[in-house]
């Protein structure tokens, strides 16, 4: 098996910033607590395929509500790999849980970003029963994948990143 990347927390700077734009009335000692206790992602089994992401706060998501989850993380991985964010399967089953984006996509070269690549992901829970979705803080939301990719014989792409969401595309 492959080593290729290595996570990290976020500096707690990046974090703050990433947190309050979210949840803007959390308490200076309650964030030092919340950072603190950040859980980096993990394989559940030895077979396991996708490292699981835990929320850094309790979840509670109505059906058609959508939160913004900023996991305090980053990943330092190998050029020619990405990591694809998915919902964890079981949360999907039951809640119809889904990344806004579908997939997330954090490209290698994100680490070196001016928000030193902080992992959000976007989640609505689209439960067609009315069910509510409850999370516990620490328990993990999505899964990661690293996969590995190529690229074409002619690609002369000398762009370099500096941002996050749609940040390549401008």
């Amino acid at each position: 098996m492959k080593k290729i990347a290595k996570f990290h927390k976020v500096s707690y700077e990046q974090f703050r910033e990433g947190f309050l734009d979210v949840f803007p009335e959390t308490e200076e000692a309650n964030l030092t607590e919340i950072y603190e206790n950040l859980k980096l992602p993990k394989r559940a089994t030895k077979g396991s395929a996708g490292y699981d992401f835990f929320t850094p706060v309790n979840i509670v998501l109505n059906p058609g509500e959508s939160l913004k989850v900023p996991t305090g993380i980053r990943v330092e991985m190998e050029d020619n790999w990405v990591l694809q964010l998915y919902p964890r399967s079981g949360l999907g089953f039951k809640f119809r849980l889904q990344l806004n984006s579908t997939v997330g996509i954090i490209d290698s070269d994100y680490f070196y970003s001016d928000n030193e690549g902080h992992i959000f992901a976007k989640i609505t829970n689209d439960s067609k029963e009315g069910k509510t979705l409850c999370v516990e803080k620490g328990t993990a939301f999505m899964q990661g994948i690293f996969l590995e990719y190529g690229i074409t014989v002619d690609d002369e792409t000398e762009g370099v990143r500096n941002g996050g969401f749609g940040s390549t595309s401008k």
